[in-house]
C-alpha cells in the first residue's frame, strides 16, 4: 500500500508512474485520498479537543457537588452529555473517513520504478538480457512436452481430471522422481547462497493474503475455502513474507533471506489453445521461492542480485533463456520492478515464463507494519521475491530441449538428485 506521505509530497512522480500502469482517474482518485486524510487529521483534531474539555469538566462535576453548589454541577452534567453526543458524531465521522480512505488506498497499484518501460502489454515489455548463444536443434519428429510426457510417463492429465479437474496434473513415475529432484535442487542451490529453508502452510487466513497484496488485487485467482475464511496459496511469497507481518527488525538482520518450496494453486488456466497445452498453463504446481526483506538503501542492488541468483539456476540447468523488464501496464500490482525468466521451449519455439522477479520497495511492508530501527525512530524496510524456480515450465522445457532418439538426456546437476542420467521412454 502507497504512503500517505508518498501520495501527498511527491504527486508528480506518483502520477507519472500510475499513468505508465494506465490507472483510470489516478489524479481524481489521488486528491481524494489527500483530501480524506485532511478531513480525517481535523476530525481526530476536534474530537481529540473534545475528549479533553469533557474530561476536565467531568473533574469539575465532583468538585462542584462537594461544594453544594449541585445547581451549577447540573449545568456542567449537561454540557458533559452535549460533548458526548459531539464526540459520538465525531468518531463516527473518524470511522466513515477512516473507512473511505482505506478503500481507496487499497486500490492504488504500487508506483513503478523510472527505469520501468511505459507499455499496456506483454508486448511492450523490454528484452533486458537477450539469449546470446544459439538455440538447441531437435532431431527431425521432435515432440512438445505433453505429447513425450505419454512416451516417458512423465506426467498424466486425464487422471488429473478424474481425480479433481482440468488443470491438475498427475505426474508419474520418472516425472515424479524429477519433480522430487528439482525441487531438492532448487531448494539446496538457494540455502547454499545463505536462505533459511521454510516449509509454510498452504492455507492462510484473509489478513495474510491482504498484507502482501494478492487481497482485493487477486481474489477472483484464488481458491477459497469459505466454510473456514482460508486461501489456498498462489506462491509460497504469501505465508513467507508474513512470518515478519508486525515485526521490528535490527539493522544488523538485514538481508532476511527465507526460502520454501510449496505446492501453488491459482484459477489462472481457463483458457484454451497450443499455448495453455500439456504443463504450460496450470491450476496447481510446484515452486520454490525466494525473498528477502533488506534496508531501503539496498533493494535495487539486492534485486540484482537475484537476478543473477535465479540466471545461474537455469544455465547450470542448461535452458536457454532471456530476461525481460516488465511494463507497467504488464507488471504486478504490487512491484515497483519485475524481471521476467523466460526459457526457450525449442519444440512449441516459443519463449516461456518460469520465474519472476521483483521489488516491492515499501508497498508491502506498509500493509505488513514490518519495519527497522532506525536512527530517527522505525522505518519501513523494503520486500523482494523470486521464482527459484516454478517447475511446470522448467519440466517442459527440458523435456523438450533435450530430446534425443534414446531418450531425454538430464543435466548434469540432476543426475545425483535423480540416480541417473537420462530419462527412458515407458511406451
Amino acid at each position: 500500500m502507497l504512503l500517505l506521505n508518498t501520495l501527498r509530497n511527491e504527486k508528480v512522480r506518483v502520477l507519472a508512474g500510475l499513468t505508465k500502469r494506465q490507472v483510470p482517474n489516478a489524479e481524481a482518485t489521488v486528491d481524494r485520498i489527500v483530501a480524506l486524510d485532511d478531513q480525517r487529521k481535523a476530525v481526530q483534531t476536534s474530537t481529540d479537543a473534545l475528549l479533553a474539555e469533557r474530561n476536565r469538566l467531568s473533574g469539575e462535576i465532583g468538585k462542584l457537588m462537594k461544594a453544594g453548589r449541585r445547581e451549577e454541577g447540573n449545568a456542567m452534567r449537561d454540557k458533559v452529555n452535549a460533548i458526548k453526543e459531539e464526540v459520538t458524531k465525531g468518531e463516527d465521522e473518524l470511522n466513515a473517513v477512516k473507512a473511505e480512505l482505506e478503500d481507496l488506498l487499497i486500490t492504488l497499484p504500487n508506483v513503478p520504478h523510472q527505469l520501468v518501460p511505459t507499455g499496456v502489454t506483454e508486448e511492450d515489455n523490454e528484452i533486458f538480457r537477450p539469449f546470446d548463444g544459439e538455440l538447441p536443434t531437435l532431431p527431425e519428429g521432435a515432440k512438445p512436452h505433453w505429447d513425450l510426457a505419454d512416451e516417458y510417463g512423465i506426467f498424466d492429465l486425464e487422471l488429473g481430471v478424474k481425480t479433481t479437474g482440468a488443470g491438475f496434473p498427475v505426474f508419474t513415475g520418472q516425472g515424479a522422481r524429477l519433480a522430487r529432484g528439482l525441487v531438492n535442487y532448487f531448494l539446496d542451490f538457494n540455502t547454499a547462497a545463505g536462505y533459511t529453508e521454510f516449509q509454510p502452510p498452504l492455507l492462510v487466513n484473509e489478513a495474510t493474503a491482504r498484507a502482501t497484496g494478492q487481497l482485493p488485487d487477486k481474489e477472483g485467482q484464488m481458491y477459497h475455502v469459505t466454510e473456514d475464511d482460508l486461501y489456498l496459496i498462489p506462491t509460497a511469497e504469501v505465508p513467507l513474507t508474513n512470518l515478519y507481518r508486525d515485526v521490528i527488525l535490527d539493522e544488523k538482520d538485514f538481508p532476511v533471506k527465507l526460502t520454501g518450496y510449496t505446492p501453488c494453486f491459482r484459477r489462472e488456466a481457463g483458457s484454451y489453445g497450443a499455448h495453455v497445452r500439456g504443463l504450460n498453463r496450470v491450476h496447481q504446481f510446484d515452486k520454490v521461492e525466494v525473498v528477502q526483506i533488506v534496508h531501503p538503501e539496498k533493494s535495487y542492488e539486492i534485486l540484482d542480485e537475484m537476478v543473477a541468483h535465479v540466471g545461474k539456476l537455469l544455465d547450470e540447468l542448461g535452458l536457454p533463456f532471456r530476461i525481460l523488464r516488465l511494463c507497467g501496464g504488464d507488471t504486478g500490482f504490487t512491484s515497483a520492478m519485475t524481471y521476467d525468466f523466460e526459457v526457450w521451449s525449442a519444440a512449441q519455439k516459443r519463449w516461456l515464463e518460469v520465474s519472476s522477479v521483483s521489488c516491492f520497495e515499501t508497498f508491502q511492508s506498509n500493509r505488513l507494519k514490518l519495519r527497522y530501527r532506525a536512527e530517527k525512530g522505525t522505518e519501513l524496510a523494503h520486500t523482494l521475491n523470486g521464482s527459484a524456480l516454478a517447475l511446470p515450465r522448467i519440466i517442459a522445457a527440458l523435456l523438450e530441449n533435450n530430446q534425443t532418439e534414446d531418450g531425454v538426456t538430464l543435466p548434469e546437476v540432476l543426475h545425483g538428485y535423480l540416480g541417473m542420467t537420462k530419462l527412458k521412454k515407458i511406451r
